[in-house]
């Protein structure tokens, strides 16, 4: 493929004006929705074959998120687009102003593979949303999945306007090396610094949906069976494999060997004593992460789990205790179903052991104590937080979700994600019928009356 005429053409259609009208985006965004559910079949199978999710979770958690968000931007898309009118000093009175939301012109999504339907396409629903063109380029890790979506895109849309482009890092490259208008990267903190990188090279601006090592917080109070259900979860969904996905629990002391209890017989519950066998348990995406991740059961003392089969790319759901602070598995994220617990003696001490870590994108908190959730939030950083639940912060259409520091720049889902691929433009619209003289040089009051006015017109 010639990327460079490809974006070329991208450029002249949106110069022709046809993505800017609320008919066309409604209607692209119906064309994208009819089109998931024509191709869910086929989505099924490509997510089998890749990480051997079953149907239910590839719906629920690829499949599914994109179609809700779709009706969801249809539903709201005319208010989204609507100029937002806001006041102006008394200076530029009689004056108007408005604050409308523009398309950026050719974007560019780079996709992960962990989710690679949700991931992919979650981002062009903002960017069809907001008038934009886009060029997708999938994970070439998950290359049914590359396959399923270029077949899908390419069967619903012109090249011209939203295109696919297959291919390994090489392809990649080759893209940012082009002149767009706006970058969408999800994938790790180290390939997003090398994205925002080819972007400055343009000044193009980039939302960068990072990872990291999300601690998760389980207080002395929290009922334990509950939330070792939930953590399990979130942890074990996708085989690990999430960027939100808890990397370690910090437990109090008090109650850690009853939570233990409760996350071993939830693991038994979930995917039977032989998860191997389960329906409902994933893959690693390819044997060097599954040699990586096999590395780091070697970091701790391993209380379920562990086992291992490199032909299958199975690793077990695997619980860790005893870890090291200067262990790998405690220092790089984890990315996969190794689940280190450790203990706390008091909130101090937790608190204390995540303030000189980078920023995560989420952390989770399990306590009824609403003192010490307010004190959790107030005293960590992170992307975002979901307490007494793990993931499910991210399904919330007026939560914005991203990352901050290292775990990202930039935040999208529902309105936000109009909003990432928006540039809000400022608009102030004078009269011509009054200029008052007192503006212009030379000075004609003393700078303390000047200062006074000034104070008086501006408001503040």
């Amino acid at each position: 493929m010639d990327i460079s005429a490809l974006i070329a053409a991208q450029r002249a259609y949106f110069a022709a004006g046809s993505t800017r009208s609320l008919e066309f985006r409604r209607s692209s965004l119906q064309n994208l929705h009819d089109a998931l559910t024509t191709h869910q079949s086929r989505l099924f199978d490509a997510l089998q074959a890749d990480l051997r999710k079953s149907p239910g979770e590839a719906y629920t958690s690829d499949i599914g998120i994109v179609l809700s968000e779709v009706r969801h931007a249809i539903a709201k898309l005319n208010r989204w687009m609507k100029p937002r009118r806001v006041r102006v000093p008394l200076l530029t009175w009689p004056a108007r102003a408005w604050v409308k939301p523009e398309p950026f012109g050719v974007t560019l999504i780079l996709g992960p593979w962990n989710y690679p339907v949700q991931l992919t396409l979650l981002p062009l629903v903002g960017a069809i949303a907001a008038g934009n063109t886009a060029v997708l380029k999938p994970s070439e890790l998950s290359p049914r999945t590359s396959t399923a979506i270029a077949e899908l895109v390419g069967q619903t849309f012109a090249p011209e306007y939203i295109a696919v482009v297959e291919g390994d890092s090489t392809a990649a490259e080759a893209l940012l090396r082009e002149k767009v208008d706006k970058i969408f990267f999800t994938g790790s903190t180290r390939v997003g610094k090398r994205v925002m990188a080819a972007a400055a090279v343009n000044l193009t601006p980039v939302t960068l949906e990072l990872g990291g090592k999300s601690p998760c917080l389980v207080c002395a109070d929290a009922p334990l069976k509950l939330s070792a259900r939930r953590i399990a979860w979130g942890k074990f969904l996708n085989a690990g494999q999430s960027c939100v996905a808890p990397d370690f629990v910090l437990v109090d002391r008090s109650v850690r060997d009853a939570f233990l209890d409760e996350l071993r017989l939830t693991l038994w519950e979930f995917f039977g004593e032989n998860p191997q066998a389960s329906a409902d348990f994933g893959r690693i995406i390819n044997r060097r992460h599954f040699d990586r991740l096999a590395g780091y059961l070697s970091g701790g003392r391993i209380y379920l789990g562990g086992q291992t089969d490199a032909a299958d790319l199975y690793l077990a759901p695997t619980i860790l205790t005893d870890v090291a602070p200067d262990q790998p598995v405690m220092l790089d994220e984890i990315f996969g179903p190794i689940l280190p617990v450790i203990e706390f003696v008091d909130l101090d001490e937790a608190l204390a052991m995540l303030c000189n870590r980078p920023t995560p994108l989420a952390l989770y908190l399990f306590t009824a104590d609403r003192a010490v959730q307010r004190r959790v939030v107030a005293e960590t950083r992170s992307g975002g937080v979901c307490i007494n639940d793990t993931i499910v912060h991210m399904i919330g259409k007026d939560l914005p979700f991203g990352g901050l520091g290292d775990s990202g720049i930039g935040a999208y889902h529902g309105k936000a994600s109009f909003d990432c691929f928006s540039h809000h433009r400022s608009v102030m619209r004078r009269s011509l019928w009054i200029d008052p003289h007192f503006r212009y040089p030379p000075p004609r009051f003393p700078l303390k009356t000047l200062q006074r006015a000034y104070r008086f017109l501006m408001g503040a």
